[in-house]
């Protein structure tokens, strides 16, 4: 009984001490993995970023690019990757923002990469911006799966698609407080509104008003979120999303929507 009180004892505050330690510059690595050695996977994983103002960066995370803010209290799970092309604009990471393992950013030229503050984004994501940015506001979830590109290829009949021309129709633009079901894929020159829910599966080709919610391929409003009733579950079946955010929202920087296209 002893030995176990022990135990439990050092599992609380192993990881505590060693978050500590991850805030020196040339121990973060070492100091970071471990203090998850006694910590549970995934969710459980969620507080080790509120003991360090830093947050919480896992050591399988990869980070390639000199334009790369991360807000306070992030956290950044295992083989998440951020790779910034030296063209590329700049990636923003708001405060208590979570990337689940396996998510992956790609910013090249003309792109750039601005995610809110308190926004969960689940394992396995794709955000790819080439000539246009891509913001994504505060209190934003992200099932796990889901894709944006800001970028298409040409499809000219007299040339193979390896030696097409990118095209982009312009930015995405997610607002707050939108929820994105499991393998929802958000194409250029995309809007969606403010507390929009997009069904899981869905392909998201033309703006969504804010509060409405949207499913389908391509993805169509099948009605607004303040004329559904509490037992109506026809449309939140179809969303599979898990998790939440601990994190109050920060000011969003302007009005996400109407400076996009500027930066």
């Amino acid at each position: 009984m002893l030995i176990w009180k022990l135990v439990r004892r050092l599992g609380r505050y192993w990881p505590r001490f060693w978050m500590r330690v991850a805030g020196i510059r040339y121990c973060r690595r070492i100091a970071t993995h471990l203090a998850q050695l006694w910590v549970p996977p995934y969710f459980q994983r969620h507080f080790l970023a509120d003991l360090n103002p830093r947050g919480f960066i896992s050591a399988r995370a990869k980070f390639f690019g000199h334009k790369i803010q991360l807000g306070a209290n992030v956290f950044i799970d295992d083989r998440v990757m951020i790779y910034q092309e030296p063209d590329g604009g700049p990636v923003e990471i708001g405060d208590c923002a979570r990337l689940h393992d396996d998510t992956y950013i790609l910013v090249t030229t003309g792109g750039s990469v601005y995610i809110g503050a308190g926004t969960n984004i689940h394992r396995g994501c794709q955000i790819d911006s080439h000539k246009v940015p891509i913001r994504i506001g505060c209190r934003v979830e992200i099932g796990p799966r889901c894709a944006f590109h800001s970028f298409d290829h040409g499809l000219a009949p007299d040339r193979p698609i390896a030696e097409q021309p990118l095209t982009t129709k312009g930015p995405i633009i997610i607002e707050d407080e939108v929820w994105l079901g499991y393998g929802v894929m958000v194409l250029s020159g995309v809007r969606i509104g403010k507390g929009a829910v997009i069904g899981a599966g869905s392909v998201v080709t033309k703006d969504v008003p804010a509060g409405a919610i949207a499913v389908g391929v391509p993805a169509r409003v099948m009605r607004m979120r303040a004329d559904s009733r509490p037992s109506d579950r026809s449309v939140a079946e179809g969303l599979q999303l898990k998790g939440d955010s601990d994190c109050d929202s920060e000011q969003s920087r302007g009005e996400i929507a109407s400076d996009a296209s500027s930066k």
